[in-house]
């Protein structure tokens, strides 16, 4: 049985504050023209060592309380040995260990496969980059 794979990098402007960016649709749009109604796997992959890709509820406050969290277990503080950006930029380069730089989802029937809540999302902490890359890999 052969496999076809197909990747594409979409391009995201998160601005200059702490931000969860809904990637749902951008991942739907793409899998539209790569899976064509096939079941598969998609890759959903942040190239940098300051952002991650979560799960997560969005709209109701969940994005909020995420990003609260984050906050709460990595202050913006000055015990970071990691020390050049804004003060705490440290941080942002641990959230990785916490919220990968990665997830790869079902796809059936050409569409994702999650559950009711989820959205799948780029979570930036760093107010020091303001673009981001995403990139989306269709496996099936």
């Amino acid at each position: 049985m052969a496999h076809d794979f197909t990747t594409r990098t979409v391009d995201v402007a998160t601005g200059s504050r702490e931000r969860v960016h809904d990637l749902t649709r951008d991942c739907r749009d793409f899998l539209r023209e790569a899976a064509r109604g096939r079941d598969g796997l998609l890759n959903v992959f942040v190239p940098h060592a300051t952002a991650g890709i979560a799960l997560i509820e969005t709209g109701a406050g969940s994005d909020e309380d995420l990003l609260a969290a984050l906050q709460d277990l990595l202050p913006a503080d000055d015990r970071w040995r990691h020390r050049h950006g804004n003060p705490g930029h440290g941080r942002d380069h641990v959230l990785p260990a916490l919220v990968p730089p990665h997830a790869t989802l079902p796809v059936v029937a050409g569409d994702l496969a999650l559950g009711t809540w989820q959205s799948v999302c780029l979570v930036d902490t760093n107010v020091d980059n303001a673009e981001r890359q995403v990139r989306l890999s269709f496996l099936g």
